[in-house]
Formats: structure tokens, C-alpha cells, sequence
């Protein structure tokens, strides 16, 4: 048993985001990465061949084929680094680890699909970029109706700007 105090960090610590993947699935692992000053985002999709541990130790291995060649990368699954998670395709399978996948090429690795949890994945997805469109739309709204334009119409209103300012000139 945990103690309190501990307990109450690490529920602080734990993302409330994190989609119910299981073992067997192919998901996209978003992880931040600093490139110079810059910080930016790269993808790692694989299958989830092993989840380790709980609460905020848990984590996840990610397998897939590079050139041949098979690349294991293993993420905590509630790190500040990574950015997100997104089910790509919902597997079946009858073992908690597929470690077994290391030995085998070709067909062999291939993963049964799950079609009743793709369905269910498919139709989340669709409703979170609806929600995610009326929001943009919305904001949007507001924005026009508060005088601001987007950065795109900004854009154009500059280049149109300059155009004339160019065309006067010449």
C-alpha cells in the first residue's frame, strides 16, 4: 500500500488524456522532442507489443520495421515529453506481451483486427474533429465579431497590400 502523500503526487502527475489502447494495437506515439532552440513534435507508429507497470511508472513498448530491421522504442506513458497517443488501428490478440513478434518475418507478424473496438475508435475519432471544426468555427465567429482577422486573412490583406503599393510605384 502507497502512502498518502505519494499517492497525492503521483495523481497530480498522471495526464487524464491518454486513450484506452491495449496490447496488440498500432498506435502513433507523439513524442516532443528539442531540435536546437526549437522544439518539435515526431511521430513513432508501431504496434504495442508490452505495457509495464501502473500509474505513473506505466509504459509502453512500441515495435515496428525500419528498412528491415526491427526497432523497439519504449515510452512512459504520462511523460511531459510525450505529446499524445492516437490509436491508428485496433488489434486482437490472445497474449498480455507479444515478444514472440522479435522471431518472426513477413505475414507472420501480421496482427488480427479487432473490427468491434475499430468501430468504436473510428467513431471517436469522427466526433472529436466535429467537436474540434465547431470549436475552430466558433472561435472564429467570435473573432470577426470582435474586429480581429485570422493570420491567413492577414496575410492576404498584406499581399494584396503590397501588390498595390507595387503596382503604384511601377
Amino acid at each position: 500500500m502507497k502512502n498518502a502523500s505519494i499517492q497525492l503526487v503521483e495523481t497530480s502527475q498522471r495526464k487524464g488524456d491518454i486513450p484506452d489502447f491495449r496490447i496488440g494495437d498500432r498506435i502513433e506515439v507523439h513524442q516532443k522532442i528539442l531540435d536546437g532552440a526549437k522544439e518539435r513534435i515526431q511521430v513513432f507508429e508501431g504496434d504495442v507489443i508490452a505495457r509495464q507497470n501502473s500509474s505513473v511508472s506505466e509504459t509502453v513498448t512500441v515495435r515496428r520495421l525500419v528498412q528491415g530491421e526491427g526497432v523497439e522504442r519504449i515510452f512512459p506513458v504520462h511523460s511531459p515529453r510525450v505529446a499524445k497517443f492516437v490509436i491508428k488501428k485496433a488489434g486482437a490478440v490472445r497474449r498480455a506481451k507479444l515478444y514472440y513478434l522479435r522471431d518472426r518475418v513477413g505475414k507472420a507478424t501480421k496482427i488480427k483486427d479487432d473490427v468491434k473496438r475499430q468501430h468504436k475508435i473510428d467513431a471517436d475519432l469522427k466526433s472529436a474533429a466535429e467537436a474540434a471544426a465547431k470549436a475552430a468555427q466558433e472561435t472564429a465567429a467570435k473573432k470577426t465579431a470582435e474586429g480581429e482577422i485570422s493570420k491567413s486573412a492577414a496575410k492576404k490583406k498584406a499581399k494584396r497590400e503590397a501588390e498595390a503599393a507595387a503596382k503604384k510605384k511601377g
